[in-house]
């Protein structure tokens, strides 16, 4: 099924001369390419899933950096075999419009939109979900929404719960969260429009993050899945990303 392979690099010499090697064994095809396959760790591929928004063409990533929770093992010989046999995900991201001195930025995040203090001070920040007002004030160093392919990542360090990749929610976490002290987060319809208004935005500045995508000085923040946007992941046959994100609710 996948014969034309276009493969990219992140900035590191061990994924450049992979490049070059898998370059020279399988062909670099370009805009017929049937596969993209990423070579580094989970920040490149995410980098690469946003490159190839509206391509469709689906993404098999192989781990060449520090982190390799969405990437493949490394191996030069039997891609073809492999891509064949591969198991495919399905993923959506979140919008965010964030807004900020009179200003609205957009950006899609595919793991998570997070909100963070800019100084020593606490941020206060009020939560609003489908235009309701679930928490007034919120004394924290930050919030996140995550999408299910995220929620092991930045999600899970802040202890927010893992999510199965079809399950059509999202988390809600927050992050060292003051006030409500008892407050540890929630679950929400994928289809939930969730709104962050800054309190005392000019003493207590914080900033939005899409992915690796920031807006400083925001004064109030709107985050919704994007159905309309589509992404499909590619992994090895017996390590699809629901098995992945199964077993790291059994990890010690």
């Amino acid at each position: 099924m996948y014969q034309k392979l276009h493969f990219v690099a992140a900035d590191t010499p061990e994924a450049r001369a992979a490049l070059i090697e898998l370059g020279s064994r399988y062909g670099n095809a370009a805009e017929d390419a049937d596969v993209i396959v990423a070579l580094g760790g989970d920040g490149f591929m995410l980098q690469t899933l946003h490159a190839f928004v509206g391509k469709d063409k689906p993404i098999y990533g192989m781990h060449l950096g520090s982190v390799g929770f969405l990437m493949n093992e490394y191996r030069e010989a039997g891609l073809l075999e492999r891509l064949e046999r591969a198991e495919a995900a399905r993923i959506h991201p979140l919008r965010m419009r964030a807004a900020a001195d009179g200003n609205i930025t957009e950006a899609l995040a595919f793991n998570e939109v997070s909100l963070l203090r800019q100084t020593r001070q606490a941020a206060k920040i009020r939560v609003l979900v489908d235009e309701k007002v679930r928490i007034g004030e919120l004394i924290c160093d930050g919030i996140l929404l995550s999408t299910p392919a995220g929620s092991t990542a930045y999600n899970l360090s802040a202890h927010g719960p893992i999510l199965p990749i079809d399950s059509a929610l999202l988390a809600l976490t927050p992050i060292s969260a003051f006030r409500p002290r008892r407050w540890h987060g929630a679950l929400l319809p994928h289809r939930a429009r969730a709104r962050f208004e800054i309190l005392e935005a000019g003493k207590r500045p914080v900033s939005a993050v899409a992915d690796d995508f920031e807006v400083r000085d925001v004064n109030c923040v709107h985050v919704a899945e994007d159905r309309s946007i589509s992404m499909t992941m590619l992994f090895d046959a017996g390590h699809s990303l629901d098995e992945r994100i199964l077993a790291e609710q059994f990890v010690d």
